[in-house]
């Protein structure tokens, strides 16, 4: 018997840059991408869950994700979220969700004011999730940043809020890079369907990439996207 091979879109803005990596990551990870540009009006029928990726979607203008968060494209990822469908994004995909409101909280300037680009080591805070069932409890795993403002903030009651329904998922373990507010670095929406994280899992499926800890995070969602393919008689 032949495993499907779930499909699993990546959104494609002016500015995306990680798209690609995206889908080669999830492909190697035993998924089919497909691409969705920004301005379709309805997410392809099939398609088994989303990911927003990285970049500096329409140039960063006023703020990330400000100007992504009103694409046509994004208003079927809402209705797909709504609906229980499968959401990650990832660093710029990240800022894109919280400006959409599809998840909590504000990404801000890192607290250095430098662009950052290094691996770091992530504390997995929670593995019943979509996104991390393949990590083991408080499992430290090595993945690569790159950002500016990838400083995650939430004012007391809010994050007192998130941390009483545990939608915190991933924090910075050692290292905070960014100064974001009790070294998060990865939330989930209340329903724990939508995540958004601002290290890069697709730049770590591989050794040779010096870490295949993002796998653990990719496959997950490509186990849970397959899961969720109809069966056809």
């Amino acid at each position: 018997m032949t495993v499907p091979r779930p499909e699993i879109g990546v959104l494609v803005f002016p500015g995306s840059n990680d798209e690609r990596d995206m889908a080669w990551a999830l492909s190697a990870l035993d998924a089919e991408p497909v691409f969705i540009w920004h301005g379709e009006h309805e997410l392809p029928a099939g398609v088994s869950a989303v990911v927003l990726p990285g970049g500096f979607s329409y140039g960063d203008y006023l703020r990330p994700g400000a100007i992504a968060r009103f694409a046509p494209a994004m208003d079927a990822v809402g209705r797909f979220a709504a609906e229980g469908g499968l959401v990650l994004g990832v660093c710029n995909g990240f800022q894109i969700l919280c400006e959409a409101g599809l998840l909590p909280g504000v990404l801000r300037l890192n607290e250095s004011l430098q662009f950052i680009c290094r691996d770091v080591t992530l504390r997995v805070e929670r593995t019943d999730l979509p996104f991390t069932s393949r990590c083991e409890p408080e499992q430290r795993l090595v993945i690569p940043i790159k950002n500016s403002l990838g400083s995650w903030y939430a004012d007391d009651e809010l994050y007192a809020k998130l941390e009483e329904r545990r939608q915190i998922v991933l924090r910075y373990h050692g290292e905070n890079p960014s100064g974001a507010v009790m070294n998060v670095a990865g939330v989930t929406n209340a329903s724990g369907n939508v995540m958004g994280m601002m290290p890069h899992p697709e730049h770590a499926v591989d050794p040779l990439l010096g870490s295949p800890d993002g796998a653990l995070i990719l496959a997950s969602l490509v186990d849970e996207a397959r899961r969720r393919i109809p069966v056809t008689v």
